[in-house]
């Protein structure tokens, strides 16, 4: 009985021993901008059928995926922003991934085609309430945006220069939320990741420019912003995590990123 015991002791310790940083694991956890869903899912199927480990994605949003990676609850965070000072000096590291065009995005019915990014402020900050005074239907603007935390929306705000200043209708808690809340209201305009945008929306050129993997690339189409991975700087990645991490940032995965309508960083 006491050999037995032993036994079972030592391979509790054995696994225990496998479950560390840096021992192999059959699957990898993601967490964070729900921006990022398509080519996480994109990059996690194609690394899954040729290595067998699988990718798993939590959207909760760039703030909470970065939060989950510091307190270790994650292998990567997923954010649609740079990170910030602060959460370098908690010692987190951010690697590009791709770029991704933040679409401003109006109900398929609104004849209004084409905003400047000085007109897009003006709205959001309340200056221009109404329509017609940009050549659509007199009904007053219902503004869609994200939750305090989103990438997304640092993303848009950061580019319109409207921190702390817009003056939202409803802030949602996805892209999907967006999306789907603009195309129900003739009279919403919201924003959302090119990547993610429908044909129940309609995305309003920027300035003359319609974003596509062209005009983000080249630079022209400036409302824009990077996908990040997120890391701790004094902790290794599990051998199954680093692996998912060298294969997305590699030339490698070029076409699964373009596949997810973003741009590769690499």
């Amino acid at each position: 009985m006491k050999k037995i015991l032993a036994l079972i002791a030592a391979s509790l310790v054995i696994c225990a021993s496998m479950s560390g940083c840096g021992a192999s694991k059959s699957s990898v956890s993601t967490d964070g901008s729900t921006s990022m869903e398509k080519v996480i899912g994109v990059l996690g199927e194609t690394f899954e059928n040729d290595t067998g480990i699988s990718v798993t994605y939590n959207p909760t949003g760039s703030g909470s995926g970065i939060k989950a990676v510091a307190s270790g609850t994650c292998d990567i965070g997923l954010s649609s922003r740079k990170l910030k000072d602060e959460e370098k000096a908690e010692g987190l590291t951010e690697t590009i991934l791709a770029y991704d065009g933040i679409a401003i995005i109006v109900h398929p019915e609104n004849p209004v085609e084409d905003l400047d990014v000085e007109t897009i402020a003006k709205i959001y900050t309340g200056e221009i309430k109404n329509w017609k005074e940009l050549g659509g239907n007199d009904a007053e603007i219902v503004l869609i945006g994200r939750e305090a935390g989103s990438g997304t929306r640092d993303g848009f705000e950061s580019v319109t220069k409207t921190s702390d200043k817009c003056k939202y209708r409803q802030e949602l808690t996805s892209t999907g939320d967006v999306i789907t809340t603009v195309s129900q209201n003739p009279n919403a305009i919201g924003y959302a990741s090119t990547a993610s945008v429908k044909d129940t929306v309609k995305a309003v050129k920027v300035g003359g420019v319609a974003p596509s993997e062209e005009t983000i690339k080249d630079g022209s189409y400036v409302v824009q912003r990077p996908f990040v991975l997120v890391t701790k700087s004094d902790k290794k990645l599990s051998q199954s995590a680093q692996k998912f991490f060298d294969y997305a940032t590699s030339p490698k995965a070029s076409e699964a990123i373009k596949s997810a309508g973003v741009v590769p960083a690499n």
